[in-house]
């Protein structure tokens, strides 16, 4: 009969380590010389471990006709089975399996799951005539049974979790690069919405037509912005990081400042107090730290006091670039502050625009600078996120004096 409907059992039973040991002291406890593991169902007896110094032939995968067994018997009543001199036996004399075997001492106890399911049995045989009358024989013997149903149990259990987890990698890894093709996409139709959106503003001379154009505008750029933060998710999260290219830059400090316009115009309400101080050259992605700017400023737009001040301060501290964000408000939620930087994380106290995914690219940006960012807040002194990022700056005595253009390499020996 074939045996590959069991081949889980059997692989199940060969990773318990102990099986092994457990088999050699079920021959020393019962001074017998053959103790096996059993898959028993309805219709089949299947070897799935075994220690045999009888030569009785019997290896993992191999089966014995059920009917001829006593375990099938055991199956059914799942009571243990023992007798140490069958010849002599008022019952077992008679009965068909030490017969047919020619057995003389037996041992079978049940292996039964905690869901309540027959495994099959843990047994001992010989030929010979053993001394099984003593009842600590039974109860270890028992004892040897429940640990491996325990170790059958547990091992399923892993499988079970083993199995989840890889599906869920996979649908997680489909989802994302499902996200990375649609933002992606996105980004064509949206870019002839903005153009058009572009020539009409500069056609249109009626007042309320060339707002309704400005309103087009700026809801395309707001969705070009949603559209990169999901791109730059996708990216973090499928394991490449949201990318940063360094660079020696000039315009730091005007690019920063005008990001803090930009967001002073989308949000005439707020009021904003900026402090910047760099040095003329930085080494940075100009293009991630305006973003990374962008996001903690829109942040503080939105938890904030309505109307109220926010403060940016930017400067260079020990070799790092520090940006701080700062504004008064409702403070964040204690249970929320270790999960701020995750995707998806929101306050409720907060509105609910954007995706959740403004603070987690912050955080991705500044990890790509191998920077830290956090965050403190109270009612007393509001709530202030800071970035510190290492960076190559150059004091504004010494920039007048490099090069434009770095010298042509010396080719001469």
């Amino acid at each position: 009969m074939s045996t590959i409907n069991f081949g889980p059992d059997l692989r199940a039973v060969a990773k318990i380590e102990a099986i092994p040991m457990i088999l050699r002291m079920v021959k020393q406890v019962t001074g017998m010389r053959f103790a096996a593991v059993a898959r028993v169902t309805d219709k089949q007896w299947v070897t799935c471990a075994v220690d045999d110094s009888i030569a009785f032939g019997l290896k993992p995968g191999d089966e014995l006709a059920l009917e001829t067994t006593i375990c099938n018997e055991i199956r059914q009543h799942r009571t243990p089975v023992i007798f140490a001199h069958a010849s002599e036996h008022p019952l077992f004399s008679r009965h068909h399996t030490p017969k047919l075997y020619g057995l003389e001492s037996y041992v079978s106890i049940p292996i039964v799951r905690a869901n309540g399911d027959f495994f099959g049995t843990l047994c001992a045989i010989d030929s010979a005539p053993a001394n099984l009358d003593i009842p600590v024989i039974t109860e270890t013997l028992t004892l040897f049974a429940q640990l491996i149903a325990a170790n059958l149990d547990m091992q399923a259990s892993v499988d079970e979790s083993q199995q989840e987890l890889a599906m869920e990698k996979k649908t997680g890894h489909l989802r994302e690069q499902l996200i990375a093709v649609l933002g992606h996409d996105l980004r064509t139709p949206l870019s002839a919405i903005r153009m058009g959106a572009d020539m009409l503003e500069s056609k249109l001379i009626d007042r309320p037509e060339r707002r309704l154009a400005t309103a087009i505008q700026s809801s395309a750029k707001r969705m070009g912005s949603l559209i990169e933060n999901i791109l730059d998710f996708a990216r973090g999260r499928l394991g490449s990081g949201i990318p940063v290219e360094p660079q020696i830059v000039e315009t730091l400090e005007s690019d920063l400042q005008r990001v803090i316009a930009e967001i002073a115009t989308a949000h005439p309400l707020a009021s904003i107090e900026q402090s910047i101080s760099v040095a003329p050259l930085n080494r940075c992605d100009p293009v991630r730290l305006c973003q990374l700017l962008s996001n903690l400023l829109a942040n503080a737009v939105t938890h904030g006091e309505r109307g109220g001040l926010i403060k940016v301060n930017i400067s260079v501290e020990a070799c790092h670039l520090v940006i701080s964000v700062w504004n008064r408000g409702v403070p964040i939620e204690p249970e929320l502050m270790p999960k701020l930087f995750q995707p998806y994380t929101r306050s409720e106290q907060g509105q609910r625009e954007g995706l959740g995914l403004g603070l987690y690219i912050a955080a991705e940006i500044v990890r790509g600078h191998n920077g830290t960012i956090g965050v403190t807040s109270s009612e007393a002194d509001g709530t202030c996120f800071t970035a510190r990022l290492p960076t190559l700056t150059v004091p504004a005595q010494q920039a007048t004096l490099l090069p434009e253009t770095p010298p042509a390499p010396d080719n001469h020996p």
